[in-house]
């Protein structure tokens, strides 16, 4: 995903360190490239202008102009505010104090929610958890078929009924503290695109169960376009993190430079490839 901008950067870079000194426009210029290799691999145009921004201002400080190398502390520094603009720091998922911890994961169809769901159940097993995966998409022909063929490929336990969204989710924490599952983990339905329905429906889930964790699965593949549909997401329901799948595709790799910035909740998980 990464690896267009990669090169275009490491061209920047190769530049840079093969000078001795470094002068204001000899950094400048670097920039102007770096800014136009983000924009190309269709960052945000904002957090690409900020990113630069950050940059500059500590590129042309003491910090390079002091520095024996300064052509690698230029290198540095733009790692330094990548790391910073990804989240420089794990974000764990949170827990809930009183058993089950629920995990809500929204998105739009094809984003990969199910998929992930299945992950993090064998994840979070290999750590000591007892996950119960809910199918709670009550739309989708065969989504309830799919998360069981799924939940039982990897032996995990599963739970769905013939209730409305909210009631299997209900039914599911209920199910979940009585059988000692400690954590749930909610694949919600998705839709070809935003609408009032879905955003009701997630509305009435988070308010009745209130989940630890309501994660966005983004398709990194889709773009902007991801990071569009994830604020309006957040906007109407409050999202505290994301989960970025297909990062394993060939896209530009914008979206996934961009949506922790543009939401401001963590990055939370990456999943690379179909496999579980």
């Amino acid at each position: 995903m990464f690896e267009q901008l990669t090169e275009r950067l490491e061209s920047v870079f190769k530049k840079i360190t093969g000078r001795g000194l470094l002068n204001e426009n000899d950094v400048k210029e670097a920039l102007k490239e770096i800014r136009v290799a983000f924009l190309e691999a269709d960052v945000n145009y904002k957090v690409a202008k900020d990113l630069i921004a950050n940059i500059q201002e500590r590129a042309i400080g003491q910090e390079v102009t002091q520095s024996i190398r300064p052509g690698q502390q230029v290198v540095k520094i733009v790692n330094d505010e990548l790391a910073k603009l990804l989240g420089a720091e794990n974000a764990p998922l949170s827990e809930s104090a009183q058993p089950p911890t629920i995990v809500m994961l929204t998105g739009l169809h094809g984003g990969g929610k199910t998929t992930l769901s299945g992950k993090l159940a064998k994840l979070y097993k290999a750590r000591g958890k007892h996950p119960l995966l809910v199918a709670a998409d009550v739309y989708r022909p065969a989504a309830k078929k799919q998360l069981e063929i799924l939940a039982r490929s990897i032996d995990m336990p599963f739970y769905t009924s013939d209730s409305e969204a909210v009631g299997i989710c209900l039914e599911a924490a209920k199910f979940a503290r009585e059988k000692l599952y400690d954590l749930v983990i909610l694949d919600t339905a998705g839709r070809l695109h935003i609408d009032d329905d879905l955003m009701a429906e997630l509305i009435d889930i988070k308010a009745k169960v209130k989940p630890s964790e309501i994660l966005f699965v983004a398709d990194a593949m889709t773009g902007q376009e991801a990071v569009n549909v994830a604020a309006a997401f957040n906007e109407k329901i409050g999202l505290t993190g994301v989960a970025l799948t297909k990062l394993d595709g060939d896209a530009r790799g914008g979206a996934a430079l961009s949506i922790k910035a543009v939401l401001d909740v963590p990055i939370k998980f990456v999943g690379v490839g179909e496999k579980l």
